[in-house]
């Protein structure tokens, strides 16, 4: 190693050392989805960065989606699904497929990535000690040509109602790394689907997260030129919402964060899951690679 190899990793490791100590025994809860979770290479680096986590002494919660994983697998059964306003119904024959998908495969995928690396993970749903109680979720739609709101019945797709953390406490007591699917339980007995993201930000308020990372498709927030802003409050984001800022599908992103915050968590992350190391840059250096949002 030559000495400018030698001082450039020294100063990598005094930059992030202040960090380190920060995040020391916090609980870290990451959304994990979209196309890093098809790349073998992300998949790899993830999966090492959730493990440096725990050894550096972070308490890391994995929460992750399938949505593609769950679309393959409809089409491979021949299960035709119906839309509502862009929205997948989930019937009865789906759910069990999102829970086979979810819970199984994925799930168990993810458990081993970890574990190969030299973590000690443990895969979960919201079943398991009936950690998260579940409520069947009523959309409201406008028609766009008729402007008529209506409430869409989406079928077995549900909202967190209540999280219960004390199976979640003694796992992370064990420094074991929870990766959980979003199913869960309704008082009606039945199971629901439930979006990754309103799950991800309900774990995190419950467990007091110092921080929630959202891995995503996109770099963060981005300004009207298309640069990435670094740091917003929440007052700033209803602003950019207001002024057309932001729009699409980012909103419902920003409102899970915002949701996130009201929750208890103290910063919210919108990360780009395509940047390998992604995690660790974010967490343990001065820049960051996305959008953080505060209260």
């Amino acid at each position: 190693m030559s000495s400018t190899e030698a001082k450039n990793r020294a100063h990598i490791i005094a930059q992030a050392l202040p960090y380190m100590q920060r995040y020391d025994k916090r609980r870290v809860v990451i959304k994990y989805g979209g196309n890093a979770m098809g790349d073998e290479t992300l998949t790899q680096a993830f999966a090492r960065d959730v493990t440096l986590l725990r050894q550096a002494g972070v308490h890391p919660v994995v929460v992750h989606g399938g949505g593609p994983q769950i679309g393959a697998m409809l089409k491979r059964l021949d299960i035709k699904s119906e839309f509502k306003g862009g929205l997948r119904v989930t019937d009865k024959a789906t759910v069990s497929i999102v829970e086979m998908v979810l819970a199984g495969s994925i799930n168990k995928n993810i458990v081993h990535s970890i574990n190969k690396e030299g973590g000690r993970a443990i895969g979960l749903s919201g079943k398991d000690g009936d950690m998260v109680m579940a409520r069947k979720l009523h959309r409201k739609h406008r028609d766009p040509d008729s402007k008529i709101e209506e409430i869409l019945d989406l079928g077995f797709v549900g909202e967190p109602e209540s999280v219960n953390s004390t199976t979640l406490e003694m796992i992370l007591q064990q420094d074991l790394i929870p990766v959980l699917a979003p199913v869960a339980p309704g008082r009606d007995g039945e199971t629901y689907n439930i979006n990754a993201d309103t799950f991800a930000g309900a774990i995190a308020g419950s467990i007091n997260a110092k921080r929630l990372l959202f891995l995503t498709d996109v770099p963060g927030v981005l300004d009207k030129e298309g640069n990435l802003i670094k740091k917003l409050t929440v007052a700033e984001v209803r602003a950019l919402i207001e002024d057309g800022t932001i729009s699409g599908g980012m909103i419902p992103k920003v409102e899970t964060c915002m949701e996130a915050l009201d929750r208890g968590v103290e910063g919210v992350m919108i990360v780009d899951g395509k940047v390998e190391h992604s995690i660790l840059l974010e967490l343990f250096t001065d820049h960051g690679v996305g959008t953080l949002i505060v209260p």
